[in-house]
């Protein structure tokens, strides 16, 4: 009988178990012994690998997390380490690997395919959107959702005090969370690292709409420009005499409920991680792109460089006004 892994590495994303759950019992349907690795990448080294069944995954699609555990790796980097990693999978007669995790993970798949010619197929799991081969990635809606449950609470009290909120949101480099939860969630300036930033103008733009009856603001900023949060104050303090109240969500924004959305891109890019290792196709990313799961090699998907949603930037920038 055939037999596949699956992983988690890097930064936990809710609908991972909804993801590792549907591999698992898919695997299974399909005639495969299926095995879960425990704390990625490491649990590879260490070789911490046991078998799962279908009840392994029970009560565990509207779990966030991860049931198998996750963690950064920076020895998988090393070749020799990655041929450790590669032995004890096929010292157990383990065919290919399904990796869930961002970028960083993908670097490990790659190694895998390209170094060893160890099969695995990669499924996007991380809130941050930041891969630029696939529309979305397992966990961003929800995370997006969490951020718009904070921005509706956040907003009673910078209405009734008049003030104006800096909400700090996760992404690394990537501005998708801010910008998306700016327009879902009405607030006036998104600032996220691809898009320059007018301090100035932002600060003279609170000044305008205060003349025109506006009492309070919202900016969300993405985690990749956290560093001129104190400018933004200062400068929104001096233009507007208003006080400007900064506040960082963090790690909520990586837990919780999976959405229905994030459930089913679970389920969907399962599935096809499966059928490409039935198939024998190797080194393939997992995507979804105009609404259609597709499946990119791994090279050239992490070659592509990750764009501003220019549209989106332009409503936002029409909304807020």
């Amino acid at each position: 009988m055939k037999k596949f892994a699956i992983l988690t590495s890097g930064g936990d994303a809710p609908g991972m178990n909804a993801c590792i759950r549907a591999a698992v019992r898919y695997g299974i349907y399909c005639g495969y012994q299926v095995y879960g690795v425990e704390r990625g990448y490491e649990g590879l080294i260490n070789d911490d690998v046991f078998e799962m069944h279908s009840r392994s995954v029970s009560d565990t699609i509207q779990r966030g997390g991860t049931i198998i555990k996750t963690a950064r790796s920076p020895e998988f980097k090393k070749p020799e380490v990655v041929e450790r990693a590669v032995n004890n999978l096929r010292e157990r007669d383990i065919d290919s690997l399904i990796v869930i995790g961002g970028d960083g993970s993908f670097r490990g798949l790659k190694d895998m395919v390209k170094l060893y010619g160890f099969s695995a197929v990669g499924i996007p799991g991380t809130i941050d959107n930041d891969l630029a081969y696939t529309d979305y990635t397992l966990g961003f809606d929800t995370a997006v959702n969490t951020v718009l449950d904070a921005i509706n609470k956040v907003r009673d009290t910078m209405t009734s005090h008049d003030r104006v909120m800096i909400i700090e949101v996760m992404g690394r480099e990537c501005g998708d969370i801010a910008l998306h939860a700016a327009v879902a969630g009405g607030a006036e300036y998104a600032i996220i690292p691809e898009l320059p930033v007018d301090i100035d103008g932002i600060a003279a733009g609170i000044a305008e709409s205060s003349k025109r009856g506006k009492t309070s603001n919202m900016i969300l900023l993405a985690e990749g420009c956290a560093d001129m949060k104190d400018e933004l104050i200062d400068k929104i303090q001096a233009k507007t005499q208003k006080t400007a109240h900064y506040t960082k969500l963090g790690y909520i924004q990586r837990g919780g409920t999976p959405t229905m959305f994030d459930r089913l891109l679970a389920a969907k890019m399962a599935v096809r991680a499966v059928d490409l290792i039935g198939k024998g196709k190797n080194g393939r990313l997992i995507g979804i792109r105009n609404n259609k799961i597709i499946d990119v090699d791994v090279a050239e998907a992490l070659a592509m460089k990750s764009k501003p949603d220019d549209e989106l930037s332009r409503i936002a920038q029409i909304l807020s006004l």
